[in-house]
Protein backbone atom coordinates (compact mmCIF):
# COMPACT_ATOMS: atom_id res chain seq x y z
CA UNK A 1 0.00 0.00 0.00
CA UNK A 2 1.48 3.52 -0.84
CA UNK A 3 -0.47 7.02 -0.64
CA UNK A 4 -0.97 8.09 -4.16
CA UNK A 5 -2.51 11.24 -3.42
CA UNK A 6 -4.38 13.82 -1.22
CA UNK A 7 -7.71 15.17 -2.19
CA UNK A 8 -9.25 18.32 -0.51
CA UNK A 9 -12.60 19.46 -1.04
CA UNK A 10 -13.30 23.35 -2.69
CA UNK A 11 -15.21 25.71 -3.99
CA UNK A 12 -12.73 26.63 -6.64
CA UNK A 13 -10.53 23.62 -7.46
CA UNK A 14 -9.17 25.87 -10.55
CA UNK A 15 -7.96 28.65 -8.09
CA UNK A 16 -7.11 26.54 -5.30
CA UNK A 17 -5.03 24.18 -7.33
CA UNK A 18 -2.88 27.41 -8.79
CA UNK A 19 -2.00 28.53 -5.27
CA UNK A 20 -0.49 25.45 -4.17
CA UNK A 21 1.08 24.62 -7.45
CA UNK A 22 2.91 28.52 -7.18
CA UNK A 23 3.27 27.79 -3.00
CA UNK A 24 4.85 24.19 -3.93
CA UNK A 25 6.01 23.84 -7.44
CA UNK A 26 4.67 21.79 -10.12
CA UNK A 27 2.44 22.55 -12.91
CA UNK A 28 -1.48 23.48 -12.42
CA UNK A 29 -3.71 20.50 -14.15
CA UNK A 30 -7.00 21.19 -14.55
CA UNK A 31 -9.81 18.15 -15.04
CA UNK A 32 -13.02 17.44 -16.44
CA UNK A 33 -15.76 17.82 -13.82
CA UNK A 34 -14.40 20.84 -12.04
CA UNK A 35 -11.37 18.51 -10.76
CA UNK A 36 -8.10 19.54 -10.94
CA UNK A 37 -4.32 18.44 -9.13
CA UNK A 38 -0.48 19.40 -8.68
CA UNK A 39 2.38 17.16 -9.09
CA UNK A 40 4.43 19.36 -6.45
CA UNK A 41 8.50 18.23 -7.34
CA UNK A 42 9.33 15.31 -4.74
CA UNK A 43 6.17 14.98 -3.10
CA UNK A 44 2.49 13.79 -3.48
CA UNK A 45 -0.03 15.01 -5.75
CA UNK A 46 -2.61 17.58 -4.71
CA UNK A 47 -6.10 16.54 -6.10
CA UNK A 48 -9.02 19.28 -5.71
CA UNK A 49 -12.12 17.51 -5.73
CA UNK A 50 -15.30 20.56 -6.09
CA UNK A 51 -17.59 20.32 -3.76
CA UNK A 52 -20.66 22.95 -3.20
CA UNK A 53 -20.27 23.25 0.56
CA UNK A 54 -18.05 26.17 1.96
CA UNK A 55 -15.51 24.94 4.87
CA UNK A 56 -16.48 26.23 8.71
CA UNK A 57 -15.09 24.59 10.80
CA UNK A 58 -11.25 23.60 11.99
CA UNK A 59 -9.36 20.61 9.76
CA UNK A 60 -9.35 17.07 11.00
CA UNK A 61 -6.68 16.76 9.13
CA UNK A 62 -3.64 18.86 7.77
CA UNK A 63 -0.28 19.18 5.70
CA UNK A 64 3.11 20.53 7.26
CA UNK A 65 5.65 21.23 5.44
CA UNK A 66 9.46 21.95 6.47
CA UNK A 67 10.90 25.22 5.83
CA UNK A 68 14.15 26.19 5.85
CA UNK A 69 12.75 30.15 7.13
CA UNK A 70 9.57 30.12 8.46
CA UNK A 71 9.15 33.41 8.19
CA UNK A 72 10.34 33.52 4.23
CA UNK A 73 7.60 30.87 3.42
CA UNK A 74 4.72 32.97 5.43
CA UNK A 75 5.94 36.05 3.30
CA UNK A 76 5.07 34.17 -0.15
CA UNK A 77 2.44 32.19 1.14
CA UNK A 78 0.55 35.54 1.56
CA UNK A 79 1.51 37.07 -1.14
CA UNK A 80 0.05 33.90 -3.38
CA UNK A 81 -3.50 34.56 -1.06
CA UNK A 82 -2.97 32.18 2.59
CA UNK A 83 -3.25 33.68 5.62
CA UNK A 84 -1.22 33.74 8.83
CA UNK A 85 -3.20 32.25 11.64
CA UNK A 86 -1.53 33.20 15.14
CA UNK A 87 2.34 33.62 15.82
CA UNK A 88 4.89 31.18 15.37
CA UNK A 89 5.04 28.55 18.21
CA UNK A 90 8.07 27.10 19.76
CA UNK A 91 8.52 23.70 21.83
CA UNK A 92 10.58 20.95 22.18
CA UNK A 93 10.41 19.56 18.91
CA UNK A 94 11.18 23.21 16.65
CA UNK A 95 9.00 26.15 15.74
CA UNK A 96 5.58 25.82 13.39
CA UNK A 97 3.66 28.49 12.43
CA UNK A 98 0.07 27.72 11.42
CA UNK A 99 -1.86 29.34 7.90
CA UNK A 100 -4.72 28.81 6.07
CA UNK A 101 -4.93 28.51 2.19
CA UNK A 102 -7.32 30.64 0.39
CA UNK A 103 -10.11 28.46 1.16
CA UNK A 104 -9.21 28.21 4.77
CA UNK A 105 -7.67 25.16 4.73
CA UNK A 106 -4.72 24.62 7.89
CA UNK A 107 -1.41 23.97 7.14
CA UNK A 108 1.98 24.40 8.82
CA UNK A 109 5.33 25.28 7.74
CA UNK A 110 7.86 23.64 10.51
CA UNK A 111 11.14 24.12 11.46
Amino acid sequence: MRLEQIVLDSNDPARLVRFWAELLGGEPVEREHGWAHVEPPGGVRMSFQPVPERKDVKNRFHLDFEVDDIEAAVVKAVSLGATRDGVVHTDEKGSFQVMRDPEGNEFCFVR
